[in-house]
């Protein structure tokens, strides 16, 4: 569930699982195989007799574990524990139902300050590997480890003997585990799941839905429908259901460009974005980036605020700007803002964003973030939150530049570490760093660096 919502990556195939079979001794006697760190990714990293690495599903450094392998490939296995030896003083229950076949979360089985500590540990990992170091810890903007995420989109599928199952994806497989709930979701989402399953079984043609997404601003939670055709009456079934349970409701219908629909009024889709004394209000439509996690988003913000230190005569750029994020949260305290972004239709929100807050300082721009936009003229602070890409034409670019402050948001480590040597080669350096722990339980982090010329 962490890719829910968010910037994806393009999808990738799963290699098909091989017959499991055994590493290590599962006799009586036996030490078992000893992990001794975690992968960027969660798992286990241990090594076999032969010295061949393993990368083992749900094992934590110290542990002594039996493996089973189920996918064999040339340089590393991956396996699964079969048995414990020894447990590591880490492992904690997971409160998820689900979360033994789900693939939304990978690390509820580890406390939640060590996945905090290790996520940290993953930006230094990668930045070392560029050659790169931090001046010190990388600082940690942290909430809630359950119901914080606001966006999820739920799976829907119907099986031969025409049941409904209702759920995420399971772990490396592309088969969908039925949840009937999900504690990551905030409250207001999570309490709609039984209803949604009673309503796509009333439905006379569920195969017809491709998904669902659930949405919750500030004011009003929201439901979308992914329609592959029309069908008229299970959509009267689908606006019953969303006027009992008091939800927004849309559906996209089509298979090529498909169209956003509401049932009656639109609902008020916007979250409220605190700026030093200013109160800021974004407004955006499903289909536009948001931020999963409102109480770290926040912190982002400031964190950004104080680290840019903008003044009033500063002209900023914000790149990969979305609707507006941390374009507004600037606007009240320099004298202009550029915020680029490459989909028209957030574009529009940017600018529908800043009006709607009164900043006449904001100006929105539609472009391809693949290739370096012009700088000129200069910018005094840049701002850059890019999809998992990351944005190495907009860094080599800034690199023959001198910028007075860059600071760079990223979801992917390691596109942030290649980007950053960029950076730092051209006589950029790191001055700050920060970790955010946006996916609780999972594996995924964002994180900040701020550049400095000099």
């Amino acid at each position: 569930m962490a890719m829910l919502g968010k910037r994806r990556p393009s999808a990738r195939k799963v290699a098909p699982r091989r017959q499991s079979s055994p590493v290590a001794s599962s006799t009586d006697d036996s030490p078992g195989i000893e992990v001794v760190r975690l992968a960027h990714d969660g798992r286990g990293v241990a090594r076999n007799a032969e010295g061949k690495t393993l990368f083992i599903d749900r094992a934590l450094p110290g542990e002594r574990v039996d493996v089973a392998i189920h996918r064999s490939r040339k340089r590393y296995d991956e396996g699964h524990v079969r048995a414990w030896r020894v447990t590591s003083s880490e492992r904690v229950d997971a409160f998820c139902p689900h979360y033994e076949r789900c693939g939304g979360c990978d690390l509820q089985h580890l406390a939640l300050d060590a996945q905090r500590h290790h996520k940290s540990q993953v930006l230094i990992e990668q930045l070392a590997r560029q050659g790169l170091s931090l001046p010190g810890e990388p600082r940690l903007l942290s909430g809630a480890g359950q119901g914080y995420r606001r966006r999820a989109r739920i799976g829907v599928k119907v099986d031969a003997q025409g049941r409904v199952h209702v759920g995420f994806r399971e772990r490396s497989s592309h088969h969908l585990v039925d949840i009937d709930s999900c504690p990551i979701l905030v409250p207001v989402l999570e309490a709609l799941l039984p209803a949604l399953r009673e309503c796509l079984e009333r439905l006379q043609s569920p195969r017809l839905v491709g998904h669902v997404e659930l949405v919750a601003s500030d004011r009003q939670a929201a439901v979308v429908i992914r329609q592959l055709r029309d069908d008229p009456a299970d959509w009267q079934r689908w606006q019953a259901w969303a006027t009992e349970q008091e939800v927004g409701l849309a559906r996209l219908v089509g298979r090529n460009e498909p169209r956003l629909e509401w049932f009656g009024k639109a609902p008020d889709l916007s979250y409220t974005l605190k700026s030093n004394g200013h109160s800021l209000r974004l407004s955006f439509l499903p289909g536009d980036f948001l931020q999963v996690n409102a109480e770290v988003n926040q912190q982002m913000v400031s964190l950004a605020l104080d680290w840019l230190q903008p003044a009033g005569s500063d002209r900023v750029l914000d790149l990969f700007a979305g609707v507006g994020n941390f374009t507004l949260a600037l606007a009240p305290h320099v004298a202009q803002v550029i915020g680029i972004e490459g989909s028209p239709d957030m574009v529009t929100r940017l600018k529908d964003n800043a009006q709607g807050n009164d900043l006449h300082n904001v100006e929105a721009r539609q472009a391809d973030l693949g290739q370096a936009p012009g700088l000129q003229p200069l910018p005094d602070l840049v701002v850059l939150d890019p999809p998992r890409d990351g944005a190495e034409a907009v860094c080599r670019a800034l690199g023959q530049e001198p910028v007075s402050r860059i600071l760079y948001v990223s979801c992917d480590p390691a596109t942030l570490a290649r980007d950053a040597a960029h950076l730092v080669h051209a006589g950029y350096r790191i001055t700050h760093a920060a970790v955010a722990d946006m996916f609780a339980q999972t594996a995924h982090l964002e994180s900040m660096l701020l550049f400095e010329r000099g």
